[in-house]
């Protein structure tokens, strides 16, 4: 059974930039986000996948993921899924052994940062860098299946 482990936090600052190993641009767009799952298809780096994603709150969530052509994708984007698109920049930095994500969103989503990092066991343990901020794993916001039908740009409108 598929799984994924993830939490997620805001930054402090940006010294973490000076970390960063790699960066690769994401284009994803959302083809169902119910109460029980996400279906998106995602292309990065000359790449493409299918995922379904279960919609429960927390670190541990159901995860499966095909991959499929990136033409395909870039139809299945542009005939089918919901808009708007999550579009970001995803920077790797290591810490301690751990690889970190660190999404910075670009488009509706424009000035979110926020940084992940996958693990094997919900309850190891996590040496945080000195940039990381307050813990928003349990926040359903900082999903990006919430943030295509809540873009961070309009949250202060929101209230």
């Amino acid at each position: 059974m598929a799984h994924e482990i993830e939490r997620k936090f805001l930054l402090r600052d940006d010294s973490w930039r000076d970390a960063v190993q790699r960066s690769e641009r994401y284009r994803q767009g959302y083809l169902a986000n119910t109460d029980r799952c996400s279906v998106r298809v995602r292309i990065a780096d000359g790449q493409a996948w299918l995922n379904i994603k279960s919609a429960t709150l927390g670190v541990r969530r159901r995860e499966y993921e095909f991959p499929v052509p990136v033409e395909e994708a870039e139809e299945i984007l542009e005939h089918l899924c919901m808009r708007p698109f999550i579009e970001k920049v995803r920077h790797f930095v290591e810490y301690r052994g751990h690889t970190w994500e660190i999404d910075e969103f670009e488009g509706e989503n424009a000035g979110l940062v926020v940084a992940e990092i996958e693990l094997e066991d919900e309850e190891a343990p996590v040496p945080l860098p000195p940039w990381i901020g307050a813990e928003v794993s349990d926040d359903r916001r900082y999903y990006n299946a919430c943030l295509i039908e809540h873009p961070y740009t309009t949250w202060a409108r929101e209230g």
